[in-house]
Formats: C-alpha cells, sequence, structure tokens
C-alpha cells in the first residue's frame, strides 16, 4: 500500500474565497469612510431646504412677505436671515458648520410668501472645494439639484 504525504497549503477555491472576503470588506470600508465636508454639507443643505419649506409655509399661512437673507460678511448677527415672519415665529440664523457659506443665485434675497407660486429660484451652499445647490421651480419644494460646471 502506498502511502501519500500530507498535502500542505491551500487549494485554489479557498484562495479565491479568501480574495472575495477581503474584496468585499474593502468596498464596505471605503463606502464607511465618506468625506465629512460631503456629510457636512448634505446635512445644511437637507436643513436648510426644510428651514426653507418650513418659513414659506409659515409667510403662506400668515400673508406675509417673506424672505430668505445672506448675512454680509463680517456681519455679527448671523450667517442668514428670515425676514418677514410673524414674530413668534424663531428661526436659526446660523450654519451647522461655520466654515459654510452662500450665494443666492440672481437675486439678494430667496421671496418665501406669500403666493404660492414664488418664482424659480437657488441657492448654492459652499463647504470648503465642495458646493452644492437648492433650487425650486417656483411650486415645488427647494431640494438639492446638479450643479452646473462652468
Amino acid at each position: 500500500m502506498t502511502r501519500h504525504p500530507a498535502q500542505r497549503g491551500f487549494t485554489l477555491i479557498e484562495l479565491m474565497v479568501v480574495m472575495a472576503i477581503i474584496a468585499i470588506a474593502a468596498g464596505v470600508t471605503s463606502l464607511a469612510l465618506r468625506d465629512a465636508d460631503a456629510k457636512a454639507l448634505d446635512q445644511e443643505a437637507a436643513r436648510l431646504s426644510a428651514l426653507l419649506e418650513s418659513a414659506r409655509a409659515q409667510a403662506r399661512a400668515a400673508g406675509l412677505a417673506a424672505r430668505f437673507e445672506l448675512g454680509s460678511p463680517g456681519n455679527t448677527d448671523g450667517a442668514f436671515r428670515f425676514v418677514g415672519l410673524p414674530p413668534a415665529v424663531k428661526m436659526p440664523t446660523r450654519w451647522l458648520d461655520e466654515r459654510t457659506s452662500a450665494e443666492i443665485v440672481g437675486a439678494r434675497a430667496l421671496r418665501l410668501g406669500p403666493e404660492p407660486l414664488i418664482g424659480a429660484q437657488r441657492i448654492v451652499l459652499r463647504l470648503q472645494q465642495r458646493s452644492l445647490t437648492l433650487a425650486t421651480d417656483g411650486l415645488g419644494p427647494f431640494t438639492v439639484v446638479e450643479t452646473p460646471t462652468s
């Protein structure tokens, strides 16, 4: 009876399974390590969208001409303000991240009401090298849209 020496090492299947597990783990890790600035900018955009829609609803309900304005550089009152809302409505005046800046495209302020149709408007949010654009067609809510490249 011939004896075969004990095999040492791994089979090709075992090596392929280990490589597949490593590839999946690397993919999941890269998705989990999202850029902090991108996440902060997404949070700013979601918050501003909600604030603008809330102010728009308040303006329509009260029949007031409300608007959203950006603060001037060096302004100590805040980064932005809502003008024309009832005094009982207290809205934030600062960004979540102090490095955030914004620019209203083609106007000095965003009109929020009291009309149900407010016209197309855009605001660009920036944080470091990243930017997001919030826009409305005047009827729908402010949502994130693709930033045009120039």
